[in-house]
């Protein structure tokens, strides 16, 4: 009984100590270790759980809309995931090439490999489908898919994709918005539902915003 009470009064003094956490690889806990004394830490650690609000519609219409939207947002969210990825793996090894020239044609020979991986695939999609993509490519690189093009490329070639697109009605400048388009909003919310159904796989997305802020601006 003396040993608590001694140590309920210490643990102010110990709650200001200096803490350090240590992995024990072959026990199924941590240890907190404060200035010497090693504590068993037992909690498990779970990962965020994002609370979604139950769907309502105005009307049918809206709820077809909105059912039409998911489908297209699955069928495309791989193709941007993807792209991103091999993005983030092209600037690494570049990173790590000295030479200009060398960079050029390293990006040439993936940027050509990643054209003729999707070719196939992106030729069947329609051209809302494609607008989407375009704007998930936006949300998992932080740029549009008109100045990777330019950047990985030329301006030219840029520009010629750009036109080209335009005849479909498709920007390759578009950007994903979703604090102030509300079609970008769902098509968050639809990535939030799938990223926890387990459906998609996740890949948070480098444009900062709010999700649940969000949320209630849209659905007031």
């Amino acid at each position: 009984m003396k040993k608590i009470v001694y140590l309920l009064l210490f643990l102010p003094f110990l709650a200001q100590s200096q803490i350090d956490s240590l992995v024990i690889e072959d026990q199924d806990f941590e240890y907190i270790i404060i200035e010497g004394d090693s504590i068993p830490h037992t909690t498990i650690d779970l990962d965020e759980v994002l609370l979604l609000h139950k769907l309502k519609f105005d009307s049918k219409e809206d709820r077809k809309r909105y059912l039409i939207l998911r489908r297209k947002t699955i069928k495309v969210y791989p193709y941007a995931k993807l792209a991103a990825e091999r993005l983030e793996s092209l600037n690494e090894r570049i990173d790590h090439i000295k030479k200009k020239s060398d960079q050029k044609k390293y990006a040439k020979m993936i940027q050509t490999y990643i054209e003729d991986e999707f070719a196939e695939e992106l030729k069947q999609l329609t051209r809302t489908e494609g607008q989407i993509l375009v704007k998930l490519i936006y949300r998992q690189t932080g740029e549009t898919t008109f100045d990777l093009i330019k950047r990985l490329r030329s301006g030219w070639r840029a520009f010629w994709f750009n036109s080209t697109a335009n005849l479909f009605n498709i920007s390759l400048k578009e950007v994903y918005d979703p604090e102030n388009v509300k079609e970008d909003y769902l098509i968050e919310d639809i990535l939030q539902r799938n990223f926890q159904s387990g459906l998609l796989e996740r890949q948070d997305s480098v444009i900062k915003f709010d999700f649940l802020e969000l949320t209630e601006k849209w659905l007031k």
